[in-house]
């Protein structure tokens, strides 16, 4: 005897984040948007501190002078405004979401910024010639100039740093975090590698035209994004958030929900520290390079290699964070970086051993960078997690300050005998394994795997 029966076609598995539900073509198309804005966010992180480390050394600065204006001064503004944004952002609610009038609103800072800084020695000439060459130098006029837009720049790149890794939050299955974030560091190194390849040897006699270049396609990356992204619906805000008290209030708000509880101290604590260990050698790779006789076209060759290394490690390094989890993926990356500064401080002794060790050095900052990805997303409050990240950012805004001032006064003190860094960076690692392995024990105490809850934020008392 025949049996008939009817295959029903396979309802189309969906994802959800909050009110959000993906298929498959909708995570696609997600991912697509989103690294179409990362490239051209990477293209900028990659391309512009370079360059502008390059004119900024054409005006003849000391190493302290670099370190204040490139790290230093932009991130004390940044301490102010950060927050600010971020506490804003995460109880603000509108038609177009709670991110993407926040992305609309940074990108002419940074589009304006980068073309301003390419500007500065045609602009520095026409200031010292409207002021008088009397009064003002070239360098000084061209500096001043710098500055500004320098300044415009970092306002704009901070505060759409935070913004744009909140958005990645609210719109991506917590599930895929770990690889979408391996494929942010892809493209992110594909962005380093045409960059350094091509574009860095030259960088020197064009800043102008690169600047140019990267505010063009930053501002398409960046509008799209706006366009093409959408957000889903949040839930109300408190009304006792809403009460009065103004500024003072919501500060204490802020620093009591974000500092309040000890846990949340250890995790800014360990991810601080253990960003500060690659900083002092990246801060000073181009004047290290220079001053052991390495020429620009060499190191972007060097930064190439690294990053076409680093590309093809990315998604699996993302694969291993889904799977064991960022803590502990950064633990075994911050042993390594350990081992390559104690390298640095014993075994350069010229151009190819310092070829080797910063390649080496690229390749596990990259990893680990990789691999801790997620580690905010895992840990904080999903609900006030861009005012959290941006407690973070405060955290590594305030440490930079100190140690780009630290690290850069040395240096001048100690005749630009670049090796220090290494010290630096050898220091930060192992503190940073310390720090890091305190959050992996209370971790597994509020639960591990299997059963982590955020802490629930402190309450602010009336």
């Amino acid at each position: 005897m025949f049996h008939h029966s009817t295959h029903e076609t396979a309802a189309p598995r969906i994802w959800r984040v909050g009110t959000l539900t993906y298929t498959a073509g909708g995570i696609a198309a997600l991912f697509c948007w989103l690294l179409w804005g990362d490239f051209a966010w990477s293209l900028k992180e990659r391309a512009a501190a370079s360059v502008a480390t390059l004119m900024i050394k054409s005006f003849e600065v000391s190493d302290f002078v670099y370190g204040l204006i490139i790290l230093t001064i932009p991130n004390i503004t940044n301490i102010i405004l950060v927050p600010i944004v971020s506490y804003r952002s995460d109880r603000h609610r509108g038609r177009w979401g709670r991110r993407i009038p926040y992305l609309w609103m940074t990108t002419p800072f940074v589009t304006a910024g980068m073309i301003g800084i390419g500007a500065s020695p045609f602009l520095g000439r026409q200031l010292m010639e409207a002021v008088g060459p009397e009064h003002i130098s070239y360098r000084a006029a061209a500096l001043t100039v710098f500055c500004i837009f320098w300044f415009m720049l970092d306002f704009g790149t901070t505060l759409a740093n935070g913004i744009f890794v909140a958005l990645v939050n609210d719109v991506v299955p917590r599930n895929f975090l770990g690889r979408f974030f391996g494929l942010f560091r892809g493209v992110s190194l594909i962005a380093g590698i045409l960059f350094n390849y091509f574009l860095f040897g030259i960088a020197e006699q064009n800043f102008f035209l690169i600047f140019l270049g990267l505010a063009v396609i930053y501002a398409a990356g960046f509008v799209t994004v706006c366009l093409k992204v959408k957000e889903g619906t949040y839930p109300p805000v408190e009304p006792e958030e809403e009460k009065a008290g103004g500024f003072s209030a919501a500060a204490k708000n802020y620093f009591v929900e974000c500092f309040g509880h000890p846990f949340y101290r250890w995790v800014i604590l360990a991810y601080v520290t253990c960003g500060l260990a690659n900083i002092p050698f990246n801060a000073y790779t181009i004047f290290y390079a220079k001053s052991i006789g390495v020429d620009m076209d060499a190191v972007g060759k060097y930064l190439a290699i690294t990053y076409l290394i680093s590309l093809c490690l990315s998604y699996f390094l993302g694969m291993l964070a889904d799977r064991f989890h960022p803590i502990r993926m950064g633990l075994v990356s911050m042993v390594l970086y350990g081992i390559v500064a104690v390298c640095g401080i014993f075994f350069i002794r010229g151009t190819v051993s310092f070829a080797i060790i910063m390649i080496l050095h690229g390749v596990v900052t990259g990893s680990y960078f990789t691999l801790i990805a997620s580690y905010a997303q895992r840990l904080f409050p999903r609900e006030l997690f861009a005012q959290f990240n941006s407690a973070m950012a405060i955290a590594v805004s305030l440490s930079w300050v100190f140690v780009s001032t630290v690290v850069g006064g040395m240096l001048d003190l100690t005749g630009h005998r670049y090796h220090y860094v290494w010290y630096a960076g050898a220091l930060f690692s192992f503190l940073g394994i310390a720090f890091l392995w305190v959050v992996y024990r209370k971790y597994l105490e509020l639960g591990g795997d299997s059963a982590y809850q955020a802490p629930a934020v402190q309450a602010v008392e009336s």
